[in-house]
């Protein structure tokens, strides 16, 4: 199911969220309350902040949930040769896996033009691979959003489907 208030409808999830009792949603095994995926948004937003952007002007900011609830915000960082750019949804991954962290939950996702936010945002082919390495792709949430009314919530799996993980090695 998608959350979104705007009557753009950009695109329906299959089967990703089944809206239950009391505003909470819940995702095979996990509950994820409308107020978590809030909380990933705002900061997301906030670390879009963050972002360097002198060559693209589109700024990116990603918020990381692990299992243990702990947040870790990521923003996109531009380099003038371009290839060693790296994207928001990969530096909160890299900040989490040099902490410690194995566990995740879900990734919120915001961007936009200048830093203002006006489209869904998904990750990159580079950065669905790395969160598919760190990750069970059937039950981890990436949350793409607009603002903390207007989002859209997918499994990785949706996003990243017959992907190649680590037990695939």
């Amino acid at each position: 199911m998608q959350e979104q208030n705007n009557e753009q409808q950009d695109y329906e999830p299959k089967n990703s969220l089944v809206l239950q009792e009391k505003g909470v949603l819940l995702a095979k095994h996990e509950i994820v309350s409308r107020s978590m995926v809030k909380n990933l948004i705002r900061e997301a937003i906030e670390g879009m902040k963050n972002a360097y952007t002198p060559y693209s002007h589109f700024h990116v900011g990603s918020a990381l949930l692990t299992t243990k609830q702990k947040v870790y915000t990521g923003c996109n960082i531009e380099n003038a040769s371009y290839s060693p750019t790296n994207c928001a949804e990969r530096t909160a991954f890299f900040k989490a896996i040099s902490e410690g962290e194995r566990d995740f939950s879900a990734i919120a996702i915001v961007g936009g033009k200048n830093g203002v936010l006006s489209e869904f945002v998904p990750p990159c082919g580079m950065c669905r691979q790395v969160i598919r390495e760190f990750v069970d792709p059937k039950s981890f949430l990436v949350i793409l959003a607009r603002s903390e009314e207007d989002y859209l919530i997918f499994f990785l799996e949706e996003l990243l489907p017959l992907s190649f993980g680590p037990e695939n090695l």
